[in-house]
């Protein structure tokens, strides 16, 4: 196996690979989860030999390996060995291997329904539990030698002219801008549950507002518009900071530090969450963190919270990805409503369970 051995099998999605002459030439455990057949099976064959997919996969590989680009085909049809058929999404993408050869492509299927194949979810699970611990450890000893060559550089710049300073202080800010996106992927991969308590959303919520201000937001209008009313919450007090944290980098970074930020709280008593075992959850507490920025570019609009994805310069595509992965591990959720002049990111939230209260 190449030297990416470890990465792809770690691949939370069904993943294939096919060489120049649009054979397979591999296949993940996730996809044989997925498909329900062997890799041994696969590799050499064409896919429409074991495996019927309604899209012309000839003329998918010429555009890719034409453009250079991913292709997206949403709705596809698959059908397995069996009969069975199963409507998908599929990215196919250029890839270049470890060994330096060309014109294979990967192909990434995504179920358009995934509750309907448990064993397929259950396995991506592991398998992303599996990529992002991999990617906080390699986090963890890619800060190592970066901490050496900023203090390096740092030492080199006191004997220095000024002009050559330059050069070392690119490095070293260079060195801390990765050390930063290398702490985002840690949070990423921190995979304790929350440890929920009754919190009072409002504290929560100024001591954000008062890290902003100092920090990063200096130039902002950030105000309040609260409804001191509110029941306590129940989530992780530390989290939840994260969270408002982030949504009001985020809002600050949009107004490019020059903008106004509302935050808005109130209470909606018919929100409810569907559980997948069964049952309702309730999340009456709303949070909005509101911008007058210029709004969500389009062509982001639809997967903000995916990782990777960013709308601003030199953006990791992390922040609020942590967003929405601490929320979901809370059972809360979080919308988001943007127009040029106003982006709001609505979060919702379970409000604490009442104390037990013996006799009286």
């Amino acid at each position: 196996m190449s030297g990416d051995g470890h990465l792809w099998s770690a691949l939370p999605v069904p993943a294939i690979e096919l060489g120049e002459d649009g054979r397979v030439q591999r296949l993940n455990g996730t996809g044989e989860m997925f498909l329900n057949i062997s890799e041994r099976s696969l590799i050499g064959a064409r896919l429409g030999v074991k495996i019927e997919l309604s899209v012309d996969i000839d003329d998918a590989l010429a555009r890719v390996r034409s453009t250079g680009g991913p292709l997206y085909v949403d709705s596809a049809k698959l059908t397995l060995p069996g009969g069975d058929l199963r409507e998908i999404n599929v990215q196919f993408s250029p890839l270049t291997t470890p060994g330096g050869d060309k014109n294979h492509v990967l192909i990434l299927l995504q179920p358009r329904n995934g509750a309907e194949h448990l064993g397929w979810v259950q396995g991506s699970q592991v398998a992303a539990r599996q990529a992002i611990g991999m990617a906080e450890m390699l986090a963890h000893e890619i800060k190592n030698p970066l901490a050496g060559i900023t203090g390096a550089a740092q030492l080199l710049s006191m004997s220095l002219s000024s002009e050559d300073r330059e050069l070392t202080d690119l490095i070293v800010a260079e060195s801390r801008r990765v050390v930063a996106l290398l702490d985002q992927v840690e949070q990423f991969g921190d995979l304790r549950p929350p440890a929920c308590a009754p919190v009072n959303i409002h504290d929560i919520l100024d001591r954000a507002r008062a890290t902003a201000q100092i920090g990063f937001a200096p130039g902002m209008v950030i105000s309040e518009a609260y409804d001191p009313s509110l029941p306590d919450v129940w989530v992780d007090g530390d989290q939840i900071q994260q969270v408002f944290l982030n949504l009001l980098k985020n809002a600050a970074q949009a107004c490019k530090g020059e903008g106004k930020i509302e935050i808005h709280t109130y209470y909606e008593a018919g929100l409810r969450l569907h559980l997948p075992e069964g049952g309702q959850a309730s999340l009456p507490l709303q949070v909005e963190v509101i911008d007058n920025g210029p709004g969500l570019p389009a062509d982001i609009a639809d997967h903000v919270f995916d990782p990777f994805v960013s709308g601003h310069e030199n953006g990791t595509g992390l922040g609020l990805a942590l967003v929405s992965k601490i929320l979901t591990d809370h059972g809360a959720l979080i919308s988001v409503d943007s127009r040029p002049g106003r982006t709001a990111f609505r979060i919702s939230l379970p409000v604490a369970p009442a104390p037990n209260r013996k006799g009286g």
